[in-house]
């Protein structure tokens, strides 16, 4: 699943390329991955209307559509979820293509559109796709997304304290738990862990003032480093994540488990 650098890399995608064009046509003929909405119906709520901003909360991602007159009501959300393998291309009628991923990267050759799921059709001659080989993102009008808690990547100091202050759940967990923090994955919780000199396994009552603090800035920093290198896929911690890795700070070994019921890596030294 993707994280948050990656829904962001897409919404900023959105933001820079796909606002405030007036929408023609939709195919939202893929009723799995459009799914509870039945083949039409997302076209018919939204022919005729603009995206108009881009948001992100955690891992999640929705636009705001424009009124149509006469009523002047503002139009439903546009929610898309990237799954595993989505991504979001916008292609021009220029034969300009703007991409929020490494799509690209995969060996398909750019116009080769053959798995879009979703996609919106502007009257400029330009395009939205959500490209996705696997079938795993979904597209629905109004997202769900109250219940998320705040997003990692704003989250202030003294709301972190709050989700962590008490409680017998492992740090790990409790960084996964989109109801309390949204946008931290598997790989995201692993690098800030690290970086603060935490094990994954302590319960997040017995964490320290100074150890939470110590995370926030590891996760702050963490995220930043995600978000301007493109992805998970870059954090330093990534390489070593393999068995009969040394930690790269202390030369200890790097150990394997499981936390949260994700596979978990920790330095046998600076995070017992």
């Amino acid at each position: 699943m993707p994280e948050l650098p990656e829904v962001e890399s897409a919404r900023t995608v959105i933001e820079r390329a796909a606002l405030d064009r007036t929408i023609i046509d939709v195919d939202d003929s893929d009723s799995y991955e459009c799914r509870p909405h039945p083949p039409g119906a997302i076209r018919a709520a939204l022919v005729g209307r603009r995206l108009t901003v881009a948001h992100r909360r955690g891992k999640s991602m929705w636009c705001d559509t424009s009124a149509l007159a006469p009523s002047g009501e503002p139009g439903p959300a546009l929610g898309i979820h990237l799954g595993m393998s989505g991504k979001i291309v916008i292609a021009n009628p220029d034969g300009e293509e703007i991409d929020g991923g490494d799509y690209w990267e995969r060996g398909r050759p750019r116009g080769d559109y053959r798995y879009s799921r979703f996609a919106l059709s502007f009257d400029d001659g330009g395009a939205l796709m959500l490209v996705d080989p696997r079938r795993l993102g979904r597209v629905r009008l109004d997202p769900p997304v109250e219940a998320l808690g705040p997003d990692a990547l704003t989250i202030t100091p003294g709301g972190f304290r709050a989700v962590m202050a008490r409680g017998t759940i492992p740090v790990k967990a409790r960084l996964l738990d989109q109801d309390k923090i949204a946008g931290v994955g598997n790989l995201l919780a692993d690098q800030a862990l690290w970086l603060a000199k935490v094990s994954p396994s302590r319960p997040v009552g017995e964490l320290s003032p100074a150890e939470i603090n110590r995370l926030h800035r590891a996760l702050r920093r963490t995220l930043g480093a995600a978000v301007a290198g493109g992805g998970v896929h870059t954090l330093s911690i990534i390489p070593f994540r393999k068995a009969g890795a040394r930690c790269p700070r202390d030369d200890a070994e790097m150990r394997r488990g499981t936390v949260g019921g994700r596979t978990t890596w920790w330095c046998a030294r600076e995070q017992a």
